[in-house]
Order: C-alpha cells, then structure tokens, then sequence
C-alpha cells in the first residue's frame, strides 16, 4: 500500500531536507510536488486543499525558522500532518459494555464484509482474549451465509444458524440471546451488502441497527475505489451512526488515496486494514506507523509486534543455546530461519516495515521474492539429514543428486552453500565477544550477498541483485 504515494513523496522531500534555509520558493515549489502525489494517489480534493495549507502554514512559521536543520524540520512536518490527516492515534474497538458486546457489518456488495467478520473475529480471540459468536443476517444470499459457517469453522468462531426465510432483525436478536445464554464477550452480526442509492436496503439496516444498538457500527469499504471509498462511507454514515471504518484490500491499494480521505470526509476513524487474503490479515491502523511507512521510515513497532506473535521463541532460544556451546549454523538452521522470514511476510513485508528502505520493498515484493524462498527450502529438504548438518560432505555427485531432487541446477546448491557459509559467519559474530556490534559492522561485508540470488536474481542488493543498491532513502529523525 501506497507504493506510488512514497515513492514520489520520497523523492519530493528529498529536495528540501538538505536545505540550510527554507524560502518561499522552495517551499512553493516542493509543496506543488506535494499536491501532486497526494492527487496522484487519488486523495480528495479537499482533504489535499487543507493538507498543503496547513503544511504551508507551519514551514513558513517559527518552528522551522529556527531550527537548525529547517529541511529536516519540514519533512518532519509533512509527517505529523499526515498522522492528523489519518486520525492522530489508532481508534481501539469500543468493547466497554455489558456482554455481549454486538458488532454491527455494514457496506456495499463484494467490500469484503463477511470476510472481514472473519478477519475480526479472529484478531478479537488472539489478540484480545475474547470469545466471539457470529451471524448472518443476509438473508438475499444463501451462499452468504454458507459462507460464514466455513469461515467461522476455520477461525474457531461459534456461528449462530440463519436461513433466508427469516427477518434480519429476528436473526439478530436470537444471535444476541443464544450468546448472552452462552455468556460470549463479542457478536459480529453480517448484513447483506447494498448499494448507498437503495433506499429499501438502507432502511432496512437502519432498522436492525435501532433495534440491536450495537456498541461498534463498522462500514467495510475496499480501499481499492480511492476516495469513492471515502464518499461511500460519507453516504452510509448520513444513513447510520458509523463507529469507524474497515479498509479492506489495502494490499492491493498502490495509491492509499482512501486512507488519507476517510477520517476527513467522514469525521470517523479508520480502525483495521484488510492486507490480503489471508484469515490472520487484518491490521489495527495506526495513523503514525502508516505516516511513517509512507514517507519511507519504516515501521519498526509493528515489525516487533509482528515478530512477537509470529516467531517461534523456542526454536530462537534453542539456535542460540547450540551456538553458544560452539556448534555450528547448519543447513537445519538455515532453513528454519527461511521458514521464519515466510512466516513475517517473505523480504518485501520485512523491507516495508524497516526505515529507510525507500523502494527497495516494492521491489522484494517481486513474486520472484517467494519463489526464491520455496526453491531455497526445496533444496534443503532434497539433502540427507548428514548433508544438512555438515554441508562440507557435498560433493559433485551429492550436487547433482540434490539438483534433480529439488529441480533446481548445480549453480543454485553452489550458491545456496555460499549463503548458507556468509550467514553462519554472520552468526558466529553475533555470539562471539562484542556480539552484535561485530555483526553490525560485517553486515556492510554482506552487501549484495545476503540470501536471495536464486534463480540467477543475484543477492538483494548490489549490481544485478533483487534490490538496487545503495539502500534507499533516509529521513534523519
């Protein structure tokens, strides 16, 4: 998400960071640049309007003025207006109720709502220790329905029964009653999808909203129709007291225009993005975390959020226990670690989140980037558990074994191996004396070599690599 809007305002701010002194012509100059990506990126009109002015106002006034490094300063601008622009801080769902506390779904057809009752369903459980019931009051779609049943069963949700003879309001207050009787902490009821203009539709989910009250009133909306998505949720939240706004299919949102027009045009917060098809992808949204990935810094919190849930602790303890007693980075470690990397995102969902890698993560999300992974691990998986515990036994003949076990060519276990060497290396430092900031300065040593040159893709960085070289951009604040 917003590729085209960093990228372009990456290089626009560029310009003015190193600047002793701000005029009124470079600031006019690089706010129009401004004003471009914004609409580029299919911002509203407004919402660009009151942006660049209040940016405007604050380069020209005393904090920049003063400061010593005023380039910095105004980048640093830029920053904290898009956080407002987005809601200054992420909006936490409302659950602060007597249980069951209801979830109310609403949006047009194919936003992705049923999904993202899923989605949510899900986050609620693990993140928030709740137990969740959902229902489906779409009762023009019996395949909606259906469709909920699967996916409750998949993400351990109690599903509540509905059929299509019965009124969306009855389907609701029984779900309610059935969950209070079972004493569950969340209902997520599902509506059926309906367009703004049907007035029949509109009336009817005004109706279930007066007679269940739900606490939270969520408006799905694909963040993929840029600031339609935000004129749309104008239209349902004239029609219903929306509590906030779910933005579905962000991952394939280059331009983020719906994001930054929202919490404008709507007075509502943003509260989850929809990153992919996956039943686990659904993030809290974080107007600063995403200001800061836009401008190309990175999201450092997220990534360790990330990691905490997602990394296997005990396998991590257990490597560094093995190498502290001077045995070896085998072939078994190697592939444990890819397998931990796929598990946060391959190298494009790592790269997007670290500061200052600019475009290099547009690049990593390459589809090239996970086949390399699937290659690297086949390969592995086609030697003998000797092989992947001392690969200095892999001779010619065990090569070519390897190669027509994994379909790979000799050139690609030749250049695994070397990998697989640098990043034992790497690991050695890092337990060694002086640990980490040995590892630090060898890093500079693996520039262009780090795993990722399957396939003749050459490393992630340096010249032919995955990756340009050099790093990408760096704001210094």
């Amino acid at each position: 998400m917003f590729e085209n809007l960093s990228d372009r305002l990456s290089k626009t701010l560029q310009h003015v960071t190193g600047q002793a002194k701000l005029t009124e012509d470079n600031i006019k100059d690089t706010l129009r640049e401004v004003r471009m990506a914004l609409l580029e990126a299919d911002v509203a009109l407004p919402v660009v309007k009151e942006f660049v002015s209040r940016v405007r106002e604050r380069a020209i006034g005393q904090e920049v003025q003063q400061s010593l490094s005023p380039g910095q300063i105004f980048v640093k601008i830029v920053n904290s207006e898009l956080i407002e622009v987005m809601g200054a801080a992420n909006d936490e769902l409302n659950l602060a109720t007597q249980p069951p506390a209801v979830i109310l779904m609403a949006g047009l057809q194919g936003a992705g709502k049923t999904t993202s009752v899923a989605k949510l369903s899900k986050w609620l459980m693990e993140r928030k220790k709740k137990s969740v019931l959902v229902a489906s009051a779409d009762v023009y779609r019996p395949a909606a329905i259906k469709q909920l049943e699967t996916l409750a069963k998949e993400v351990d949700a109690e599903f509540f029964p509905s059929t299509t003879e019965q009124k969306p309001i009855d389907i609701a207050r029984n779900a309610i009653e059935d969950a209070r009787k079972k004493h569950v902490d969340v209902v997520i009821i599902d509506t059926a999808g309906r367009l703004h203009v049907d007035e029949s539709m509109m009336d009817e989910i005004k109706e279930l909203h007066g007679a269940i009250n739900p606490i939270e009133t969520l408006f799905v909306v694909d963040a993929m129709t840029g600031q339609d998505a935000a004129n749309t949720a104008k239209a349902f939240n004239d029609a219903l007291p929306l509590t906030g706004v779910i933005l579905t299919k962000a991952d394939g949102d280059a331009r983020g225009g719906a994001a930054l027009s929202v919490r404008h045009i709507t007075g509502k917060p943003i509260k989850f993005l929809g990153m992919g098809e996956k039943i686990e992808a659904l993030e809290p949204f974080h107007p600063d975390r995403i200001a800061s990935r836009i401008l190309g810094m990175g999201d450092i919190l997220s990534l360790v959020e990330e990691a905490e849930r997602k990394l296997d602790k005990k396998k991590a303890d257990k490597l560094v226990t093995k190498l502290k007693k001077g045995k070896g980075f085998d072939l078994e470690d190697f592939r444990d670690q890819l397998q931990q990397m796929k598990t946060m995102g391959g190298i494009g969902g790592l790269m997007d989140k670290l500061p200052g890698m600019g475009n290099m993560a547009q690049v990593a999300q390459n589809p090239q980037a996970d086949k390399m992974f699937v290659q690297m691990e086949a390969i592995i998986n086609s030697m003998t558990p000797k092989e992947r515990r001392n690969p200095d036994v892999i001779n010619g003949s065990r090569k070519k074994r390897i190669a027509a076990g994994s379909g790979t060519q000799i050139q690609d276990i030749n250049r695994l191996i070397k990998q697989h060497k640098q990043m034992a290396k790497m690991m050695k430092k890092m337990t060694g004396k002086g640990g980490m900031a040995k590892m630090m300065r060898g890093l500079g040593g693996l520039k262009g070599k780090m795993p990722g040159g399957m396939g003749g893709m050459g490393g992630l960085g340096g010249p032919g690599g995955m990756l340009p070289p050099g790093g990408g951009k760096k704001f210094p604040f």
